[in-house]
């Protein structure tokens, strides 16, 4: 496929987007995950056939596109609201589009959020790795209770400083755990020889992430609550954290139920019942100082929620299919990409039957 750049004004912002295939191809819409752009998808652009037309923007804040707030009380409607606006935005995709919608993270959560706010506009989804419908960290179970009253241990003050600093820096270095290179390396993918000749555009994408209250991470408040801290109301790790985004039951309820295929791999250390993000996990290892114990802070059951909340949705007149692939990790379009374009295929071909 051969790859353009626009920009576009599309929900008051303006988006950068990738954009490939004809304008009357299948619509396939990408939304990347955190700390990330739309660059991130190029690898898989390289493999798609040409009769897709696929869209795939920069999220507010990453790569090219505004640099705009991110209103975390909304949870990811920000992000969603941004998305669909390009639904409709001349030159992209065909009048009244429908398109499969590819969720990568936190691209998961805004596709779910796409999905509940314009159950009409959404052909199928595909979630890569996706954030728990109960949001990242800080609930307990399968039906996301919270750990303490105010989410104590998941937001912004979550993130490691360094890593935010050498963010900001722009640090292309290896000479840290911390440095974006080594987080790129050894937790978006569970082997870093796949990332091959893309690691360069890759970490590039990375480096494109907005920093500040306004942007990634955000704004934290004090907490009497183990680990001290709790999701202020501005940012990105607080519009996932679960206080700010509980999908769930608005998800098992839309009317309108398409497909869904969830991809994961069986060795994500982001997306995982044993996440190395979730403090409660970490606090288990000895990792975080203070860990109240398991009864108090178990770690978040990040893919058995996932699994739950699908079932109750396929329950409630839904489908979706769970597709593991072994030895993966957090990125199965770029680590095991004849896989994750199988699964795509399989979904717009279901779609443009329907």
């Amino acid at each position: 496929m051969e790859i353009a750049q626009r920009t576009v004004t599309a929900n008051g912002i303006g988006q950068r987007v990738r954009v490939a295939g004809p304008p009357d191809g299948t619509p396939v819409l990408l939304v990347h995950g955190n700390a990330s752009s739309s660059a991130f998808w190029e690898p898989l652009l390289r493999r798609l056939p040409a009769t897709l037309r696929v869209i795939a923007p920069d999220l507010r804040g990453y790569g090219d596109t505004d640099r705009a707030p991110v209103d975390a009380t909304r949870g990811l409607a920000d992000f969603a609201d941004d998305v669909a606006g390009l639904l409709d935005a001349p030159g992209l995709f065909p009048a009244d589009a429908r398109p499969v919608v590819v969720g990568h993270s936190l691209g998961g959560g805004v596709a779910m959020r796409l999905l509940v706010d314009h159950p009409q506009r959404v052909a199928a989804l595909l979630l890569e790795a996706p954030v728990s419908p109960y949001g990242f960290g800080g609930t307990r179970d399968l039906d996301g209770t919270p750990t303490s009253p105010d989410f104590a241990g998941t937001g912004a003050g979550t993130a490691n400083p360094d890593f935010v600093a050498r963010l900001a820096a722009g640090d292309r270095g290896a000479d840290a755990p911390t440095s974006p290179r080594n987080v790129l390396r050894t937790t978006y993918v569970a082997d870093p020889a796949t990332l091959a000749e893309d690691e360069e555009l890759l970490l590039d994408s990375v480096l494109s992430t907005a920093t500040g209250d306004d942007n990634y991470p955000g704004t934290a408040t004090g907490s009497a609550h183990w680990p001290g801290t709790a999701p202020g109301e501005r940012g990105v790790l607080n519009a996932l954290a679960p206080a700010h985004f509980r999908i769930a039951d608005e998800l098992i309820a839309v009317a309108v139920k398409p497909p869904v295929t969830w991809v994961r791999g069986d060795a994500d250390v982001i997306v995982s019942d044993t996440s190395l993000f979730d403090l409660a996990y970490l606090g288990s290892l000895g990792m975080v100082p203070g860990w109240p114990g398991e009864a108090d802070c178990p770690p978040q059951p990040m893919v058995g929620q996932t699994r739950a909340v699908l079932e109750r949705y396929a329950a409630a007149g839904g489908a979706y299919r769970e597709a593991v692939l072994p030895g993966c990790g957090h990125s199965p379009h770029l680590e095991r990409p004849a896989e994750f374009v199988a699964e795509l295929l399989a979904l717009t071909g279901a779609a443009a039957t329907t």
